[in-house]
């Protein structure tokens, strides 16, 4: 289950960077669909990292390699 929820994340941050990437070259800057799907890619960024550190601190997930 924690995996998936990851790897889901994961999926949204990669479509919105596409998404930010094909409004930039269909809009040509007439709209602000580019800086929306970027912030919703940033937003979605510093949430994962946000449950990744929640999740260690609450011993639901182990970290393991470096740093161990």
């Amino acid at each position: 289950m924690k995996t998936l929820l990851i790897v889901a994340f994961l999926i949204l941050i990669v479509w919105n960077l596409g998404a930010g990437l094909y409004y930039m070259l269909v809009d040509k800057g007439q709209s602000k669909r580019t800086v929306n799907a970027l912030t919703r890619r940033i937003a979605l960024s510093v949430a994962l990292i946000i449950i990744v550190m929640l999740s260690v601190k609450l011993g639901w997930i182990e970290p393991h390699g470096v740093g161990r």
